[in-house]
C-alpha cells in the first residue's frame, strides 16, 4: 500500500472558505457570470468580492474550481491536439515486485484530472545526455480517470528498455514529460455484450483501464473474461484489484491466470496461453457482438492474434484467433 506521507490522494482545497449572509438581490451582479469570468481569467481578486458582498455559496479558490462550478467538469491536464508535452513531478514510488514499480506523478493542480478517456494512453519523453534524439514511449496509467491531482504508472524495467530504465532511476521530486491523451479503442457503455482480454506481463494496464471503467459504471452491463499469462506468481500485476472485481461481480467477470513457473499449490493454469484454453473460455466466433482485446509481449501477439503493423494499422489477424474462426473486426490489438 502507498505510504501515507508519500502517496496522498489530492482533494480540492476547502480550507479558509467561509459563508456569510445571502447577497443582496440589488447587487446587480450575476454570481454565475462572475464565476464564469473567474474561470477564464483566474480567481485573483474574488476574495475581496466575497467579503464585501457575502454569500452562502461555496467560493472557488482556484481557476480550476471556478471552471468546475460553471461547467460541472474538472479541468484536464492533458487536452491533446497541439498542447505539447507537460512536465509532471514524481510524487512517490512503490516497489511492486523485483522488477516493477508504481510511480505517482502530481498533476499541475490538485483540482485537475488527467483528461484521459476510455481507452487511451499517454506518451512519455526524456532525452539521454549522450543521444541526439529523445526517447518516447507510451504508457497506460492505472489510476482512475476521475482521480484528482495525480496519475499512476505501473512500469516493469527491461534490461534494454531506455524509458523503463530511466523511470526506475528517478527519485521523488524529479520530473518527466507527458503528452496525450493518445486515443486507443473508443469505449461506450454496453458497446459489446461480452469482451475477452488476453494479456501478458505489463500488457495488463490497458486491460485494467477498460475493466475498471466498465465496472465503475452501473449502466454498463458488459461481461468480461480475462486471460492473463506470466512467468511467476510475483509477475501477476494488479491481481488484488482483479480479485476484488471477480468477488464483487461473479456473474460478469471471470479471470484465468497462467504461469510458466507456478509455485506449489497454485490453483490456476500452467504454461502459455493456448488455443484450447481460448476455445473453452471465450464466446464463440458466431457471437458477432463479442470483442477480443490483446496486449502483451511480441510472443503473445504472434501466437494469439498476429502483430500490429503500426500504431495506426492493426495488421492482419493470425494465430489462434484466426484458427478458431474469429474475424479481424472482432479483435483489437493494443
Amino acid at each position: 500500500m502507498f505510504a501515507r506521507q508519500v502517496f496522498r490522494v489530492a482533494q480540492p482545497l476547502r480550507s479558509g472558505i467561509r459563508t456569510y449572509a445571502t447577497e443582496s438581490s440589488s447587487s446587480g451582479i450575476s454570481r454565475t457570470s462572475l464565476i464564469a469570468g473567474l474561470a477564464a481569467s483566474g480567481a485573483v481578486g474574488y476574495g475581496a468580492y466575497k467579503y464585501s458582498q457575502g454569500s452562502t455559496t461555496p467560493v472557488p479558490e482556484t481557476p480550476e474550481q471556478a471552471k468546475e462550478m460553471v461547467t460541472g467538469e474538472a479541468s484536464k491536464t492533458f487536452t491533446g491536439g497541439d498542447q505539447g508535452f507537460v512536465s509532471l513531478k514524481l510524487d512517490g514510488i512503490e516497489e511492486v515486485n523485483h522488477n516493477t514499480k508504481r510511480f505517482r506523478f502530481a498533476l499541475p493542480s490538485p483540482d485537475e484530472v488527467s483528461g484521459l478517456n476510455i481507452a487511451s494512453a499517454l506518451v512519455t519523453k526524456f532525452k539521454p545526455s549522450e543521444e541526439e534524439k529523445p526517447v518516447i514511449r507510451p504508457y497506460t496509467p492505472i489510476s482512475d480517470e476521475g482521480a484528482r491531482g495525480y496519475l499512476d504508472l505501473l512500469v516493469k524495467v527491461y534490461p534494454n528498455g531506455p524509458m523503463s530504465t530511466h523511470l526506475h532511476s528517478l527519485s521523488p521530486g524529479q520530473n518527466l514529460d507527458f503528452k496525450g491523451p493518445i486515443p486507443k479503442y473508443p469505449w461506450s457503455p454496453n458497446k459489446h455484450s461480452h469482451i475477452t482480454l488476453i494479456a501478458g506481463g505489463t500488457g495488463i494496464t490497458p486491460m485494467y483501464q477498460l475493466t475498471r471503467a466498465i465496472f465503475n459504471n452501473p449502466e454498463d452491463q458488459t461481461k468480461v473474461t480475462l486471460v492473463f499469462g506470466n512467468l511467476t506468481r510475483d509477475d501477476v500485476l494488479l491481481k488484488e484489484e482483479f480479485d476484488e472485481l471477480e468477488n464483487t461481480f461473479p456473474r460478469r467477470f471471470r479471470a484465468f491466470y497462467l504461469l510458466d513457473n507456478p509455485p506449489e499449490g497454485w490453483a490456476h493454469g500452467k504454461g502459455h496461453v493456448t488455443k484450447e484454453l481460448l476455445k473453452t473460455v471465450m464466446p464463440e466466433p458466431k457471437e458477432k457482438d463479442a470483442k477480443i482485446f490483446v496486449c502483451g509481449p511480441p510472443g503473445l501477439y504472434k501466437a494469439v492474434s498476429g502483430m500490429k503493423k503500426s500504431p495506426q494499422d492493426q495488421g492482419d489477424l493470425a494465430g489462434y484467433l484466426k484458427d478458431l474462426g474469429y474475424d479481424k473486426d472482432q479483435v483489437y490489438k493494443f
